[in-house]
């Protein structure tokens, strides 16, 4: 126990409006309240702090019920700012004092002084620069989020430097009105493109989200190489410039439509407007360390034109890949709870092979950032669309349609992909939804299919065999019939079992993001 004349240096007095030592104020003794121990510590904790190790002591006797008891430590510590504090009871007010040996303690120790204000101020930085409730994985993306943004930074200010020069800026021929239209010209041109690209490409920066970013990405560390070669094509200042803003509008638009999506899934508590707040802080000190680092190079350079000329050629290529490196690894960690076509095939795979369903974690690990020339690399891969003319298998298309009745959903058949590029052909499986489908019609399909498939690699020679022929038999068919019964069997068994565990994982199984050519339906016509 404390007594009644404890006080501390670096304590807040909380003056309450009656004191009574001598006596002690009871609850109502009718409903007795026996703690099952003595003390319980209630923390307030920031996310994302140092935790420290604290053990309350005992200091309340046990009693009928909660008293107004002699002088003593209360149960209830608050840490804030990297600080433990706790409150205690003097008889006459409240206290709040310092129990992690900070600023009450006067013994003087340099290495122990350093490394409290070390802790101090790396506590003090992380409260400006990182949100309070985010995921694991927010330090890992913020680290390489400052690679990318020194760098790009860097880049900019060297680009920019070069345009000026290419327009004449600073020398006695310059001719400023011209130089203003054709800055003008170039940037009406960029917003031009900007709203044309975003109106194409909308559902694209749901269901493509890292693809799309990173690939605006190369675009805008190309246009920023092509507005270095300005100066020493001065004549086409005109077209090099507005090739290189309407490739640095196009990235600017994926990168504004895409952020939101990347800042919701590290905001665990619901904080988006607070992740959003932290990464623009975050963006404009990691964009003046890039023009602090520019600044430094001309500097150094200053009293050597030619080397200063040429340092834009050097530095590009190393900068460069320094910033798409950056932006590479930092798209690796966003892990999006949101589904797709690919993350739910993923999911769906891990389900039937290893019986579980894998984390947002865990899928954004095997997605990557999935280049266009990685798609559609799987073995009978599974598209959702519409069933095109050209990709037919006549036969095969017609007895799916005609299998097809008004209670279902949604009717699979095979398909042959043609790539017009590589001039080949394989096999696939097709799922055609039809108008009023619901989330839970799109995943039952998109299971079905994928048994399907697993049936289908079996037997994969037979059936390539098979589908390769002009004229499968009677036989082929109701193989093909007892394959989709089975499959349909196994999906509507693990429908509900699956749905619970999606939702037990953190995935937003309410709706699945489908591109343009993934929302098409078909109508069911009874005649």
């Amino acid at each position: 126990m404390q007594s009644t004349s404890y006080t501390a240096p670096n304590s807040h007095h909380f003056s309450l409006p009656w004191k009574s030592p001598e006596h002690h104020f009871t609850t109502r003794k009718s409903t007795p309240f026996k703690p099952k121990s003595r003390f319980k510590t209630l923390s307030l904790t920031n996310s994302l702090r140092p935790s420290l190790d604290y053990e309350p002591e005992e200091s309340i006797d046990k009693g009928p019920g909660p008293v107004i008891a002699s002088p003593g430590r209360l149960p209830v510590v608050i840490r804030k700012s990297g600080r433990v504090s706790r409150y205690f009871w003097d008889g006459n007010c409240l206290q709040l004092v310092r129990v992690d040996g900070g600023a009450s303690s006067f013994s003087f120790d340099f290495d122990d002084g350093f490394r409290k204000f070390f802790k101090i101020l790396a506590s003090a930085v992380r409260d400006f620069f990182i949100p309070k409730q985010v995921s694991e994985s927010y330090m890992d993306y913020v680290k390489w989020k400052f690679l990318h943004r020194v760098f790009s930074s860097a880049l900019q200010v060297l680009a920019t430097q070069a345009m000026f020069r290419a327009i004449g800026f600073g020398y006695s021929r310059s001719l400023p009105s011209a130089a203003a239209l054709n800055w003008v010209l170039k940037d009406g041109l960029g917003r031009l493109s900007r709203c044309i690209y975003t109106a194409s490409l909308a559902s694209a920066f749901d269901t493509n989200l890292k693809r799309v970013r990173f690939s605006t990405s190369v675009i805008f560390t190309l246009s920023i190489g092509v507005e270095l070669l300005t100066p020493a094509f001065p004549q086409y200042f005109l077209l090099l410039a507005s090739v290189a803003n309407i490739a640095k509008q196009i990235s600017l638009a994926s990168y504004l439509a895409t952020n939101t999506a990347v800042h919701r899934s590290f905001a665990i508590g619901d904080n988006l407007g607070e992740v959003s707040a932290k990464a623009q802080i975050q963006t404009v000190c990691f964009d003046n360390l890039g023009l602090l680092l520019a600044a430094l190079l001309n500097m150094l350079l200053k009293n050597s034109p030619r080397l200063l000329a040429g340092l834009p050629f050097v530095i590009y290529p190393i900068f460069s890949a320094f910033d798409l490196f950056g932006i590479y690894q930092g798209l690796k960690h966003v892990h999006l709870p949101t589904l797709t076509k690919d993350r739910l095939e993923i999911i769906l795979n891990t389900w039937i092979e290893l019986g579980y369903v894998p984390s947002p974690a865990d899928v954004s690990k095997e997605e990557g950032v999935d280049f266009l020339w990685t798609k559609g690399k799987n073995v009978w891969p599974i598209r959702i669309g519409c069933l095109s003319p050209e990709d037919q298998i006549p036969k095969w298309s017609m007895m799916a349609m005609q299998c097809t009745s008004s209670e279902d959903y949604y009717f699979i058949c095979m398909e042959i992909f043609h790539n017009k590029v590589k001039r080949t052909k394989r096999q696939g499986i097709l799922l055609c939804l039809r108008e009023g489908a619901i989330t839970a019609n799109i995943i039952m399909g998109f299971l079905q299919a994928c048994y399907i498939r697993k049936a289908i690699l079996v037997k994969r020679s037979w059936w390539e065999n098979i589908i390769g022929g002009s004229d499968p038999l009677d036989s082929v068919f109701n193989e093909w019939f007892q394959v989709m019964e089975d499959s349909k069997r196994c999906a509507q068994k693990d429908l509900s079992l699956l749905n619970e565990q999606m939702l037990g994982m953190g995935w937003a199984a309410k709706n699945i993001l489908l591109s343009t050519q993934e929302q098409t339906r078909y109508s069911f016509v009874d005649d």
